[in-house]
């Protein structure tokens, strides 16, 4: 290869590296330029420094010019940079700071990047601070109605909705919307279960909204409760009526269980007393068996005359025929 053709080979290199050098720093100087435009400038060797590092320049340069025009001048890019490496959606927390800051909502970014790290979806939160969003109790998991019994027995069912704000406060570490649904379900049968009778309750819902909302249900929450809403009210079953015939049903088989018991005793009874009678008859036949041996005995011994074994006798066949005169 002579001298010219390496010469001209070399050019060609240089032309590609300059090439690709120019179209990179024009993308670079583009989004210098456009944050310099902006009032929010960023120098061009901390964009590209973010390329090198692997972060999205146009997500960090864009963020930076909305904090920047939304008055949030504390935001810094080394804030912007570092939400984004622990994992953060920067143009979430960014809108959701914006939106804050217009409602009058006290919200740092260091509170806004914690909810966001923590999986809460802030802008969201936000939204439902300035917007509050309502809560069908019970919701559709876990049934139709919310079910209570009054002090008379009737079942009441009903449903509520709940109004909602998020407190940004507890949002860390606040409890869902399911805690919400189970305490005002909680807090709405014991309303049921204090009133007098189901006519008391559905004289005046208002009282069970009265009641759940005096209890604070909302504490440790990630919400604030504005109302409590009684949607639909109605009547169930009579459960003390109810439970009042199966307790007597059950009574009634106690009983009967406890009388047959008795009558099975009664019969053992019986029966022991009649076999108490056939040992007694054999022991009186064995008795009797006894009688010859011992008039024998008597005769040998001379104890006993034949004349007095007649007269015996005679007694014997007299008591005989009195007693089948008797019988005739």
């Amino acid at each position: 290869m002579d001298f010219s053709s390496a010469l001209y080979l070399l050019l060609f290199l240089v032309a590609i590296i300059a090439l690709i050098l120019f179209v990179m720093v024009t993308r670079y100087i583009s989004l210098w330029f456009q944050a310099f435009v902006s009032g929010a400038p960023i120098s061009l060797f901390n964009i590209i420094g973010m390329s090198m590092r692997k972060i999205p320049t146009r997500i960090i340069v864009n963020a930076r010019i909305n904090t920047f025009k939304a008055g949030l001048k504390l935001v810094t890019v080394a804030d912007l940079e570092t939400h984004y490496l622990a994992g953060g959606n920067v143009s979430n927390v960014v809108r959701a700071m914006i939106a804050a800051d217009k409602a009058n909502i006290p919200l740092t970014w260091r509170q806004a990047t914690a909810i966001d790290l923590a999986g809460r979806d802030i802008l969201d939160a936000v939204r439902t601070s300035v917007n509050p969003k309502v809560i069908d109790c019970p919701d559709t998991k876990h049934g139709e109605y919310i079910t209570g019994v009054a002090k008379n027995g009737v079942e009441v069912k009903c449903r509520a909705r709940v109004t909602v704000r998020t407190n940004i406060a507890q949002l860390v570490g606040g409890a869902t919307e399911e805690t919400i649904i189970a305490r005002v379900g909680e807090g709405i049968v014991n309303a049921i279960g204090a009133a007098e009778t189901h006519s008391d309750v559905l004289e005046a819902p208002h009282r069970i909204s009265r009641l759940v909302l005096e209890k604070g249900l909302d504490a440790q929450t990630a919400f604030e409760i504005l109302s409590i809403d009684i949607a639909d009210i109605s009547i169930g079953q009579n459960i003390g009526a109810i439970l009042r015939a199966n307790q007597a049903e059950s009574d009634k088989i106690i009983a009967q269980a406890k009388a047959e018991e008795r009558r099975a005793m009664a019969v053992a009874m019986v029966q022991e007393n009649t076999a108490k009678v056939t040992e007694m008859q054999a022991k009186v036949v064995e008795a009797e068996a006894q009688i010859p041996m011992a008039m024998a005995e008597a005769f040998r011994k001379g104890n006993l005359g034949i004349m007095d074994y007649y007269r015996m006798q005679n007694i014997k066949a007299d008591t005989e025929m009195r007693d089948s005169l008797k019988k005739g």
